[in-house]
């Protein structure tokens, strides 16, 4: 495994990242175990969660992913061994079971603190390594699309909620803080506030990039080599589809589509056309199209580590196998003529 520094902190995590927000749902506690066993053993030390994981959310399931972690911490009793990563979410009109005091989740003092108090009851530990905002506490369209859209509603409180984080990590609640699903202008703001008045600076932003939406490269990319924000990169196999188990209008037995239909931006316009040339590009040199995928996302020179999920225990080994994969330049090259063909058709 490839080690590479996290943002400006002199900590180094793997190439590939353990994500983990099928516990819970799609995978049980001892399977969650398993998975996270042999991902240290493989040499990844970063898992990632959430606080409203396992996925889809729920207000019967929120939390249990990281009650999983929680369990095998304490039974493992490797706290040092590993860093772990979780997110506070952000504004939302639809989730109204987070908070105790609260209607609806938001971004505020009062929201963060009681959410981060409740992940590290869950993760049985006093500190998390990297606190993460899960998405932007503006009023803006995230998840889908490429262009910036303002919806109603007021503007943004971002000075206030770095001088929370400050805290936590005054507190020693937090080591360090990250972003995720932020935008250029974003992720220079919290940069500027930070450096302005003396708060913590985020060290990562975890955001999408894969080979069907490589919208990161255009703007953030850059921002990711002159200020050293680490890209945490999540969905290298967009959702499943770039492994090729959906080719044809294929159906697997317990995949997320099957179980959940809510993987719809896959399947609009140049989406369907880009995927199926990415696993036939992968075939034709004879690779498995998953590790393709995840080993074009590790060589990229702005993605510190990149986020693997499975279902499967060969799933898993298959995802962490292709750290060691080169892609060589034929592939790279087809790769880009591809993207030429069918730019950013899933973001």
């Amino acid at each position: 495994m490839e080690y590479r520094e996290l943002g400006r902190t002199g900590v180094k995590v793997g190439a590939l990242c353990l994500g983990t927000m099928t516990y819970g749902e799609q995978n049980t506690e001892a399977e969650g175990h398993e998975q996270m066993d042999y991902a240290l053993a493989q040499g990844i030390n970063i898992f990632d969660a959430a606080e409203i994981y396992p996925i889809p959310p729920k207000a019967e399931t929120q939390g249990r992913t990281e009650a999983v972690i929680g369990t095998w911490l304490a039974s493992r009793k490797n706290r040092d061994k590993v860093l772990i990563a979780t997110k506070v979410a952000g504004r939302s009109t639809v989730i109204d079971w987070l908070r105790d005091e609260t209607v609806l989740s938001r971004q505020s003092a009062a929201q963060i603190n009681e959410a981060v108090d409740k992940s590290l009851s869950r993760l049985k530990t006093d500190y998390i390594d990297v606190y993460q905002l899960h998405w932007p506490d503006r009023p803006m369209r995230i998840f889908e699309g490429l262009e910036y859209a303002r919806l109603p509603g007021e503007g943004h409180a971002i000075h206030e909620i770095l001088e929370t984080l400050g805290a936590l990590v005054r507190d020693g609640k937090v080591r360090f803080i990250g972003l995720s699903n932020e935008t250029p202008w974003g992720l220079m703001t919290f940069l500027k506030l930070a450096e302005q008045h003396g708060l913590p600076r985020p060290v990562s932003i975890q955001n999408a990039f894969n080979l069907v939406n490589r919208s990161y490269e255009v703007g953030l990319s850059e921002i990711t080599y002159e200020e050293q924000v680490s890209l945490l990169a999540y969905s290298p196999l967009g959702q499943g589809y770039l492994t090729g188990k959906y080719e044809n209008g294929a159906l697997p037995p317990g995949s997320r589509k099957t179980l959940f239909n809510r993987l719809g931006r896959y399947e609009k316009a140049n989406g369907p056309r880009a995927i199926s040339a990415y696993v036939a590009l992968a075939k034709k040199h004879g690779l498995d199209p998953a590790q393709m995928a995840i080993a074009y996302a590790v060589s990229r020179p702005f993605v510190t580590s990149v986020i693997i999920g499975a279902t499967t225990m060969e799933q898993l080994k298959t995802d962490i196998d292709a750290a060691a994969l080169e892609l060589d330049e034929a592939v790279l090259e087809e790769i880009d003529q591809i993207h030429l063909d069918y730019p950013n058709p899933c973001p």
